[in-house]
C-alpha cells in the first residue's frame, strides 16, 4: 500500500502553496498516471484542499478522476489537520465529519480510512474514531514496538479499542519511509522481496508527499536525476511478473487476516518523541543511544529508548500552551452560545498543528503560523462576544495552577498573569486581527548546543539523497545564541544600571538590580461598567512595586508605575521591557528614553539554521529618582 500525505499550514505563504504545486503535487500525480501505478491512497489537508479550490482547482479534478474509478483512495484526518488528541471529543468529531463531507461533495466518493495527524496516537482515540465513523487508521510501526510487538509481525492490519467501541489499525513501515525516495530503488524492491521471502503478506508505506520535491534536494533527486522515473519502471517490473501487488487499505483490511488484538501507548514517531524533550534529556538521551551503539539501537532495544509525548511541547513552550488553552476556552464558550458557524469555523482554523510544535521543520518558530493561529482566534473571539459588555474573569485560563485575570469585550482580549509579575501575556484587538503579545521568547534547544561549524547536508550525493531527518542532523552553529532571562510579554519590569549598555541588554548579558519577572504579586480588581484596574503590588529582589493596569472597554490601556525611589543607586533605570508582535506607539509621563532592537532567534528548519526575528523589544527607561510613570497605549486602527 503506497500512500501520501499533502499538507500546508494554515496562514501558510501562497507562494510556498504555488511551488509545492508545480514542485510536488502536479508533476507527482501526473508521473504516477503516466505509469499506471495505481492504485494509491491520498490525503489531501484541508488547509491545502481550500487552496486548491481558489487556485488550482484542475488538480483536483485530477484527483477526484482517480478516486472516482478507484486509483486513489482518499483519506480522512481533522479538515484544519489538527492534532487530534489536542481536541475536545466534540471537536474531533466535527472536524473528521467535515473533511468527510467535503470528500463526498468535491470527489464523489465515501472515505472511512484515516491519516492520523503526526502520528499522534493516545489509547481513548480508538473510541472516538470509531464514533467518528472511521474504520481504520494508519499509525507508525514504533507504536506496536514500543509496546514490545517483533518487527516481523507487523505486516498485517490490528484491531484495538477503547470504550467498547474498535477500530482497525495499520502500522506504517518505517523502513520504507527511509528507503523512498531517499535510496536507490533497487533498495526498495530489494526490501520488498526480503519480506515476500519471509512470508510478509503486506507492506504499508505512508508519508508526508512534499518529500517527493519540496524538502531540499529532493526536486533535483527526485525529478531531474531520474529517481522517480526509475522506481517506477523498477516497481513496474515486480509487479508485471506478480511479486508485488498495488492495494488499498480497505482492500488489504478485507484480504490480508489480522495481526490481532493491539493496545497502543501514547506515541508518535521517533523524531517528535525526541523533539518534544527538553534540552536536557534530549542530550541525555543523545547520549544513552550513542552508549548503546547504532547496531544497538537500531534493533528490538531501541524500540524502548523514548523521548516524551507530543502535549509536553505545551510545557516546553508557554506560547504554544497559551494558543492551545484559549482555543480550548473559546471552543467551550462557542458551543455554550449556540455553536455559531463563523466562530466554529475560526475555532476549527485555529486548530491547525503546526504553529503548536517545533521539530525539523519551523512550526512555533514561523510568526506567520502563529499569528495565523491568533488572527482565527480573534476571529472567533469578536463573533462570540459581539455586543458584550466589559468583563474580567479569574481563572486558570493555561493550567499551570496560577490564576490569571482575563479581560474582555466585543472590541478585545487581554490577559494577565499576576504569578508572572503581572505581565500582559496576550493583547488581541479584535478590529485588527492581532495579539501584540505574540512574541515567542529565546530559549536554549537542543541544537544549539552542537559546537562544531555548520555544513549544510547535499542533496543527491552517493547512491542517494539525503532524508530530512539526515539533514536535521547536519544542523550545527558556531557561536550560542543569545537566551531571554524571562518570558516574553507586555509590560516585564525590571530595574538595570546606569551604565548598561544596549548591546549587553539585548544579549542578556548583565543582572539587574532588581526584577519583577516572573515574581508572584498581590493582585486587586476593580471593575465599574465602563473600565477594569488591576493593581498588582509585590516585591522583586526585596523591592517594593506597585503597577496598576487600566482597560476600557475599546481597548485602550494605560500601566501606573510605583517603585521605591530610595532602593536603587541614584544612576539605576526603572526600565519595564514590551515584546511586540506589532508595532504600537505607547505615550509616556513623564518622557522616557526608549531601548529597541529586533528579538531574533536561531531555529531548526528543513534548510538548516534560521535567524527569524520574532518582533521588537521596546524597554522605557527612567531615572530611579522619579519614583512613578505612566505608560498609555491606543489599539491601532486597521
Amino acid at each position: 500500500m503506497f500512500g501520501v500525505h499533502f499538507h500546508q499550514p494554515v496562514g501558510n505563504f501562497d507562494h510556498v502553496f504555488e511551488q509545492h504545486v508545480r514542485d510536488v503535487y502536479r508533476p507527482f500525480l501526473e508521473r504516477l498516471s503516466e505509469h499506471g501505478f495505481f492504485p494509491i491512497a491520498v490525503h489531501l489537508s484541508g488547509p491545502l484542499l481550500e487552496w486548491l479550490e481558489a487556485h488550482e482547482a484542475k488538480l483536483l479534478d485530477l484527483i477526484g478522476g482517480l478516486a472516482s474509478d478507484g486509483r486513489v483512495e482518499l483519506l480522512l484526518a481533522g479538515f484544519y489537520e489538527p492534532v487530534l488528541v489536542s481536541l475536545p471529543r466534540e471537536d474531533r468529531l466535527e472536524q473528521i465529519e467535515r473533511m468527510r463531507q467535503t470528500i463526498r461533495r468535491r470527489f464523489g466518493v465515501t472515505a472511512s480510512g484515516l491519516w492520523l495527524t503526526e502520528r499522534v496516537w493516545e489509547p481513548e482515540l480508538a473510541a472516538d474514531l470509531a464514533l467518528a465513523g472511521v474504520r481504520f487508521a494508519l499509525v507508525d510501526d514504533r507504536h506496536f514496538l514500543v509496546s514490545g510487538f517483533t518487527r516481523d509481525r507487523l505486516h498485517s492490519p490490528f484491531w484495538t479499542e477503547s470504550d467498547g467501541r474498535r477500530v482497525a489499525i495499520f502500522p506504517i513501515d518505517e523502513r520504507l519511509r527511509y528507503l523512498i525516495p531517499f535510496k536507490p530503488p533497487a533498495d526498495t524492491v530489494g526490501y520488498l522481496r526480503d519480506l515476500r521471502k519471509h512470508g510478509a503478506r503486506l507492506a504499508v508505506l505512508a508519508d508526508d508527499g512534499e518529500k517527493f520535491g519540496g524538502w531540499p534536494g529532493t526536486k533535483e533527486w527526485v525529478y531531474d536525476r531520474g529517481w522517480l522515473a526509475h522506481f517506477l519502471d523498477a516497481m513496474g517490473k515486480v509487479l508485471a511478473n506478480g511479486e508485488v501487488r498495488l492495494t488499498t487499505l480497505s482492500a488489504a483490511l478485507d484480504e490480508v487476516p489480522s495481526g490481532g488484538l493491539a493496545y497502543l501507548p501514547t506515541a508518535s514517531y521517533r523524531e517528535m518523541e525526541t523533539w518534544s524533550l527538553p534540552p536536557q534529556a534530549a542530550a541525555r538521551l543523545a547520549r544513552l543511544e550513542h552508549d548503546l551503539g547504532a547496531e544497538r539501537v537500531a534493533g528490538p532495544d531501541g524500540a524502548l529508548l523514548r523521548g516524551a509525548h507530543w502535549r509536553n511541547f505545551f510545557v516546553r513552550y508557554p506560547e504554544a500552551n497559551r494558543m492551545h488553552k484559549k482555543m480550548m476556552a473559546l471552543s467551550a464558550l462557542c458551543r455554550s452560545r449556540g455553536n455559531p458557524v463563523e466562530a466554529r469555523q475560526a475555532i476549527a482554523r485555529a486548530q491547525c498543528n503546526d504553529a503548536y510544535w517545533h521539530g525539523v521543520f519551523g512550526g512555533l518558530y514561523l510568526p506567520h503560523l502563529r499569528h495565523a493561529i491568533w488572527r482565527n482566534l480573534a476571529l472567533a473571539e469578536t463573533e462570540l462576544r459581539r455586543g458584550e459588555p466589559l468583563q474580567v474573569e479569574r481563572l486558570d485560563l493555561d493550567g499551570d495552577g496560577f490564576e490569571e485575570i482575563w479581560i474582555h469585550s466585543a472590541d478585545f482580549s487581554a490577559l494577565v498573569s499576576p504569578h508572572r509579575g503581572g505581565a500582559i501575556e496576550e493583547y488581541s484587538v479584535f478590529r485588527t486581527g492581532l495579539n501584540y503579545a505574540d512574541v515567542l521568547t529565546r530559549r536554549r534547544e537542543a541544537y544549539h548546543e552542537l559546537p562544531h561549524a555548520h555544513h549544510g547536508a547535499e542533496a543527491g550525493t552517493g547512491d542517494g539523497a539525503p532524508s530530512i531527518h539526515d539533514i536535521e542532523k547536519g544542523i550545527r552553529l558556531t557561536r550560542l545564541p543569545p537566551v531571554d532571562r524571562d518570558p516574553r510579554a507586555l509590560f516585564v519590569d525590571r530595574v538595570v544600571p546606569g551604565d548598561l549598555a544596549l548591546d549587553a541588554y539585548e544579549r542578556t548579558e548583565y543582572e539587574p538590580l532588581a526584577s519583577w519577572a516572573g515574581s508572584p504579586l498581590q493582585a486587586d480588581v476593580e471593575a465599574t461598567g465602563d473600565s477594569v484596574d488591576v493593581t498588582c503590588r509585590g516585591r522583586g529582589g526585596g523591592r517594593s512595586l506597585e503597577k496598576r493596569m487600566h482597560f476600557d472597554a475599546r481597548g485602550g490601556f494605560s500601566v501606573t508605575y510605583r517603585w521605591d525611589r530610595d532602593a536603587f543607586p541614584p544612576s539605576a533605570l526603572f526600565a519595564p521591557e514590551l515584546s511586540l508582535a506589532h508595532l504600537l506607539e505607547p505615550a509616556c509621563v513623564p518622557d522616557a528614553e526608549v531601548w529597541s532592537f529586533p528579538i531574533a532567534t536561531v531555529s531548526k528548519s528543513e534548510r538548516g539554521l534560521d535567524d527569524t526575528v520574532q518582533g521588537t523589544s521596546l524597554t522605557l527607561r527612567w531615572p530611579v529618582k522619579v519614583g512613578e510613570a505612566r505608560i498609555a497605549i491606543e489599539p491601532a486602527v486597521p
